[in-house]
């Protein structure tokens, strides 16, 4: 079964699957490992790792391309790939969907916020008309080669209009081809349910530590007919932690003892890049 098949199979089970995020191949790697269904691309990660600047419009089509190329050599999950605003219009879609696919995505996700985009969990954020994100969809829907490749639309409304825009836009972008559809940045388990019940295709919860929507775990969440529900990045977020925790003591007692607990293991490193597999490479085509 294709990555693509694979996902759509997935998603329509409606048992809100858990997809953690990645933002590098290593990342992914360890989601595979644990034995997680997908994985999610995340554009914020990507921002914040590769680039080291905030969520809000910096990357560029290609720099999340080259992140999925690396992913998708490495892991045989699905991977759903935050296309943000399609960076650019409709034009500027069929391009980032072209990518997106040769790359090694099985899903794209696109939404309606104004160029540059923020986080969905930010303030301040702006939406475009209506009609200029049904032609993006179209357009993502007209490109795709793989008909199993899924088009995930997202919408940003629900914090400038509240829910009943938001779930008003999400029927439109259901007419025209969404697959699956994303009311971003619910502020309660009331909406919650509203979105999961209320629409007719398959739905995404983003669930942002710290963020604005509540986490009422997965099995209420797949109760409501969630398909997704993503924790882009809860890897980033324990990474940095631990980052911090690890070089404050380095910096201080000049040495990892204390924080040895919180270190990867030399073999386990290994693991984790799949070194045996290289060792066993060389050792074929040794000369």
């Amino acid at each position: 079964m294709r990555p693509t098949q694979k996902l759509k199979s997935l998603v329509a089970q409606r048992n809100a699957m858990t997809v953690p995020g990645a933002a590098n191949a290593m990342f992914a790697r360890v989601i595979e490992d644990l034995g997680f269904e997908a994985c999610y691309v995340t554009g914020a990660g990507v921002a914040n790792m590769r680039l080291g600047v905030p969520d809000v419009g910096l990357t560029t089509a290609t720099e999340v391309a080259e992140t999925v190329a690396s992913i998708a050599d490495v892991v045989s999950l699905p991977l759903i790939v935050d296309g943000d605003t399609g960076f650019g219009n409709a034009v500027n879609t069929v391009r980032t969907v072209r990518l997106f696919e040769r790359a090694g995505a099985s899903a794209i996700q696109l939404e309606d916020q104004v160029f540059p985009k923020k986080c969905g969990h930010f303030n301040g954020k702006e939406v475009i008309p209506l009609n200029e994100m049904l032609s993006k969809i179209k357009a993502a829907v007209d490109t795709r080669k793989d008909q199993d490749f899924q088009i995930i639309a997202r919408t940003d409304v629900r914090a400038i209009e509240g829910l009943n825009a938001a779930l008003d836009r999400a029927n439109a972008f259901i007419e025209a081809g969404a697959d699956i559809t994303f009311v971003e940045a619910p502020a309660s388990f009331e909406e919650l349910a509203r979105i999961g019940k209320e629409l007719s295709v398959p739905q995404v919860a983003n669930i942002v530590f710290g963020g604005k929507t509540p986490d009422p775990g997965r099995q209420v969440l797949a109760e409501n007919g969630f398909s997704i529900v993503l924790y882009a990045n809860a890897t980033l977020q324990a990474a940095l932690r631990a980052s911090h925790n690890v070089l404050t003591a380095l910096r201080d007692e000049g040495s990892l003892d204390s924080v040895a607990d919180l270190l990867a293991g030399f073999d386990e490193r290994q693991r984790a890049v799949n070194k045996d597999y290289w060792d066993a490479l060389e050792a074929k085509y040794k000369f």
